[in-house]
């Protein structure tokens, strides 16, 4: 059954689309836009896809239109690139692929999607949504050429270790736009509220070019026949949904970041040492006082990273006592024969 109010951003309107593309009003306002609203199915399709890559970042397009000071994206498709773990990028294949695949789509003879492509997204499995320098390049120059359009990010490890998706949407400043730094924006000086614990072979890139872009916030909605699909899926997969331990499906992703708060704590040690040697031997040691702060200050983002890492991993394992006790009837006390 159709809804017209639930379906409403699904009514694209063609006309109006181009009426504000030639009025260009974001040109005159560097945080013109405010939020991004993203369908249902869409960012299934987008986890799925940031999902399948593993520890290899992934690489798609989006389709939708500009309502007011909002994005809203209908349709996500992915491009067929060569990714790495470290970076993404799109080679002529992507670009010959993205044109037939919007050719198709206004040519199906059933009603395909006809929205312009809006924007593009790729995952950082492991390391939080934000835009490293190579994204700020390729997100500035489709702003160029295509605007409007705007990048998503998505972590697909964090999503699954925090039953939420981690997304963010992001868009960058003109050239020479010096945006007012505000401490209450946690991208503006990289801390971690923004990235979480950013593995340390990430961390000089993380917040380096914060100044260049500002985040949008994400919101989500669903049409009847979005709310459909999801009721199939989950009638579909509930048992396999309800049945995985939390522990084993994001084990790769919690011995990375075990192995990485080693590392942190063991460059911490030595440079708490090296200060005690420079104190003790009463050597001229330039910005002692704030070598030593900043050394107090990654002590207490390991304890803080180290404590949010426990907490997950006591989450998992009550989860998993809760489905024993529940489906198979076992627990302390149980005889299980």
């Amino acid at each position: 059954m159709s809804d017209p109010q639930r379906d409403a951003l699904y009514g694209y309107d063609a006309a109006a689309h181009k009426t504000i593309s030639a009025s260009k009003p974001w040109l005159k306002d560097p945080h013109y836009f405010k939020s991004v609203r993203v369908s249902a199915i869409a960012l299934v399709k987008m986890v799925m896809h940031a999902r399948s890559g593993g520890s290899l970042e992934v690489m798609g397009l989006m389709q939708g239109y500009v309502d007011g000071t909002s994005l809203v994206i209908t349709d996500a498709f992915r491009l067929p690139v060569e990714g790495t773990e470290t970076r993404v990028n799109a080679q002529d294949d992507a670009n010959e692929y993205l044109v037939e695949y919007l050719r198709l789509c206004r040519e199906d003879p059933n009603g395909g999607r006809t929205e312009n492509v809006i924007g593009w997204y790729h995952s950082h499995p492991g390391y939080g949504c934000w835009l490293s320098g190579i994204d700020v390049g390729t997100q500035h120059m489709q702003q160029s050429f295509n605007d409007p359009f705007v990048a998503v990010v998505i972590d697909p490890d964090r999503t699954v270790s925090q039953n939420k998706v981690e997304i963010g949407a992001f868009r960058t400043y003109p050239e020479n736009y010096k945006p007012a730094l505000s401490s209450s924006d946690p991208t503006a000086a990289g801390s971690s509220e923004s990235g979480g614990n950013v593995p340390s072979y990430k961390a000089e890139d993380f917040g380096a070019h914060a100044n260049r872009y500002y985040a949008l916030e994400v919101e989500h909605f669903k049409s009847s026949l979005d709310n459909r699909l999801l009721e199939l899926l989950w009638d579909k997969y509930w048992v396999q949904t309800v049945a995985q331990n939390p522990l084993l499906t994001n084990r790769d992703y919690t011995s990375s970041q075990m192995s990485d708060l080693a590392y942190r704590m063991q460059e911490t040690a030595n440079a708490a040492s090296r200060n005690a040697r420079a104190a003790g031997g009463q050597i001229a040691f330039s910005g002692g006082a704030s070598s030593t702060k900043a050394v107090d200050h990654g002590m207490e983002k390991i304890v803080r990273d180290l404590n949010q890492l426990a907490a997950k991993e006591k989450a998992g394992l009550v989860s998993t006592e809760v489905k024993a006790r529940i489906f198979l009837g076992q627990g302390p006390g149980t005889d299980a024969s």
